[in-house]
């Protein structure tokens, strides 16, 4: 008979039959909170300190203070109100002294009732709270107090225990205030005794942390400030650990899937293509080429984030891993996020491999294969053409958007598949795209979104990561400032001049956009998305900023836009015309924040920068300074100089490091957007660990969770933890952790 079920009941019990069906409703739906064991993972948000015992005549204003007194005298008083309120309120004056000196207590509303009944002339008790100043006279509005009863050793020990206090405050609503989410706490708390542990005793006892019904009572009731510490450690640890056996399960469940080793044949396609380079690898591509290679030649599917920073040369490593495979016989499909991405890929890799691009074609070299592009825009004949080359074979390499899902999209023998821009696609979607193959394929993420170490450990913890973070050779340096439009006009005036300069100089350069101008504005809409009364105007738009500048500052050059929403072949026109420099601006919304290169391209300006994310705002700016000359990139902002939104500006400006920015922008963002799905729902979130604050924990957890599934990859022998993870992995999760 399995006993976990019945140990778990107690915290399994829905709160109705606990605290009764008001209040039980409320929690449901303000707080997310059904059961028990809900309530008690409940943690508060901050403690007070009632503060050490204070003389009437000593008290500090607009401080917490803590007195013990006598009541001298209390008048109830009744007022006419509103009429909504019922015509009639009343208000509770109770005046206390403690010899030293007097003070004033006030009650109102429905506040008044309890203390008007106990606190009666005569009557000692211990009074909390903060005192102000009302009509020139000292008083306390609504203190928490505590009756002193009983011989003078008792209610001195009432006093102590109380005075120094550890008041728990808790993320609360409206509907429910801190203290009623405390005194709900303290009916159920009892049941704390009945938390099933879901660390392992060795681990628990190794690292010395808490048991779980000691940390759930000492982060509810603490006594002092180490109770609470010892609580959150714990409390990070299940977290931590949880979330890491769940990823480590993973791990475990597709190394044990089968897959077909792909080895590169001696001289064969990636031979031929290596010795076409005009280059060398830098150091960093042949390591990470070396760790992909490694796992293409093994019998389970490779799972392998490749992370690098714009320009690092991501493409050229995934290209050659999916050549690799073309030689061991199989295919390789690259799936992009957009269609400028697709087929500016496609573009990029038929011009790297020339006549090794040609297969079946007249002057294809003879190890040659084909590669076709796949995107929903394409004409009939030519998609099925490409259908027809993928489902025969004679396509080795595909490179398509989702297009490439659809059921119609048939291989010979899918063995790689490589995602670009990871955080853009779905689970759905990666799982689509690997049912394709006759054994599951391969599969490289790539994303040019520096990842923080632990972040990578929580998000995409079923991955494997290889990082990219050297530049090749002549990648050139990019200067970064911000330019205050609202505070010195004539910077942005001097803008201008520098975009000038540079298409004077024979080259380039980028005007990116928030919006694109031919949408219906909403006021409501601009508002909402207002960080202060400073934005309260619409973010600035392509169409708009266009016209402006071939008006003025920008008169007699050829100035060409771009954005989401103009017909793909029109889109792919202008990239053309301003690949070739026939244009000398491209006015763009953020289509080109990825994988667009254009080397001539040397300088970039940000409307309306402080609209964008930081790390938003890096990956545009890589798009400059990616031929031999210097990138300039000039962040257009009319944000007051103190608001946060310029201290990001000034963060971005400071360093060209992805990986510090990333830092900066997840410090300010806090987990939420990272974590995604991860952090939607009150019952499912991480509510003590953060991804950023707590990397050591988070990695000594994933090298235990590792550690225990490999000893046990059904938890048998750890029911605690697998009850824990059945919480953890409600459909929601599961999915979550899919999608990384």
């Amino acid at each position: 008979m399995d006993l976990v079920p019945a140990l778990e009941e107690p915290l399994k019990q829905p709160l109705k039959s606990v605290l009764g069906p008001a209040t039980a409703k409320v929690m449901a739906e303000h707080l997310g909170l059904h059961t028990v064991g809900d309530l008690l993972h409940h943690y508060p948000r901050r403690y007070e300190e009632r503060g050490q015992l204070t003389h009437l005549a000593d008290l500090p204003m607009d401080e917490h203070v803590t007195v013990v007194a006598q009541v001298a005298d209390a008048r109830l008083h009744t007022f006419a109100s509103s009429k909504a309120r019922g015509g009639k309120g009343q208000r509770l004056e109770v005046t206390i002294t403690d010899g030293s000196g007097r003070l004033q207590l006030v009650f109102f509303g429905h506040g008044v009732h309890k203390p008007h009944k106990e606190l009666l002339p005569g009557t000692r008790a211990l009074f909390a709270g903060k005192a102000s100043v009302f009509n020139r006279r000292l008083q306390l509005a609504h203190p928490a107090y505590e009756l002193l009863r009983g011989d003078t050793d008792e209610a001195a020990e009432t006093v102590d225990s109380w005075a120094g206090a550890l008041i728990p405050l808790y993320p609360a609503t409206a509907k429910l205030e801190s203290w009623k989410i405390a005194k709900s706490l303290q009916t159920v708390l009892d049941l704390a005794q009945e938390a099933v542990d879901p660390l392992p005793p060795s681990l628990r006892e190794g690292r010395g942390l808490a048991t779980l019904p000691e940390a759930l009572l000492k982060i509810h009731r603490p006594h002092t400030k180490a109770d609470i510490e010892d609580a959150r450690t714990r409390l990070k640890w299940d977290e931590a650990f949880v979330l890491q056996i769940a990823l480590a399960r993973r791990r475990h469940a597709d190394a044990q899937l089968p897959a077909v080793p792909r080895r590169p044949t001696p001289d064969g396609l990636l031979t031929a293509f290596d010795a076409k380079l005009p280059f060398t690898l830098t150091e960093g591509q042949q390591k990470v080429s070396k760790e992909i290679f490694d796992d293409l030649a093994a019998e389970h599917p490779m799972h392998r984030l490749l992370q690098g920073e714009v320009g690092s040369g991501k493409t050229m490593v995934a290209l050659r891993a999916m050549l690799a495979v073309v030689d061991a016989g199989g295919q390789a499909a690259m799936l992009a996020p957009t269609e400028v991405l697709a087929q500016q890929h496609h573009r990029s890799i038929t011009e790297m491999m020339g006549e090794l691009a040609e297969g079946g074609m007249l002057g294809g070299a003879d190890k040659a294969t084909k590669v076709v592009l796949l995107t929903g825009s394409m004409g009939t004949a030519a998609r099925r053409q490409a259908l027809l080359d993928l489902v025969t074979g004679e396509a080795g390499l595909v490179i398509g958007t989702h297009a490439l899902i659809e059921d119609k999209v048939q291989f010979h023998d899918l063995g790689l598949v490589v995602v670009d821009e990871q955080h853009r696609f779905g689970v759905e979607q990666r799982d689509a795209l690997r049912g394709k193959g006759k054994q599951p394929p391969h599969l490289l993420v790539m994303t040019a979104t520096p990842i923080p170490r632990t972040v990578a450990m929580t998000v995409f913890g079923d991955l494997e990561t290889s990082v990219l973070d050297q530049l090749p050779a002549g990648r050139s340096p990019i200067a970064s400032h911000v330019v205050p439009a609202a505070d010195k006009p004539h910077f942005l005036a001097r803008a201008w001049e520098r975009v000038r300069e540079e298409v004077e100089g024979g080259h380039q350069a980028y005007v990116v956009c928030p919006r694109i101008g031919d949408e219906e504005d909403d006021p409501k809409k601009a508002r909402k998305s207002a960080e202060d009364e400073a934005e309260k105007r619409p973010p600035l738009a392509v169409v708009q900023v266009a016209e402006q500048l071939t008006r003025g500052p920008l008169q007699g050059l050829k100035v060409e836009i771009l954005h989401g929403r103009m017909h793909p072949d029109d889109k792919d026109a202008v990239m053309r015309r301003f690949a070739a420099g026939e244009a000398d601006v491209l006015v763009a919304t953020t289509v080109i924040e990825v994988g667009v290169n254009v080397p001539n391209a040397t300088a970039m300006v940000i409307m309306d920068a402080d609209r964008f994310g930081v790390s938003q705002l890096h990956q545009l700016r890589g798009r400059v300074g990616r031929g031999s000359a210097a990138g300039l990139c000039l962040l257009v902002s009319e944000m007051p100089e103190a608001s946060a939104a310029r201290q990001r500006l000034n963060a971005v400006a400071a360093t060209l490091d992805g990986f510090e920015l990333s830092r900066i922008d997840l410090e300010q963002r806090r987990e939420g957007d990272v974590l995604g799905q991860a952090q939607s729902g009150a019952r499912t979130s991480l509510r003590m660990l953060t991804v950023i604050d707590d990397e050591e924990i988070i990695a000594e957890a994933r090298e235990e969770a590792a550690a225990v599934v490999a000893a046990d990859p059904d938890l048998e022998s750890l029911p605690g933890l697998r009850t824990a993870l059945d919480a953890l992995l409600d459909e929601e999760r599961e999915q979550y952790l899919d999608k990384g």
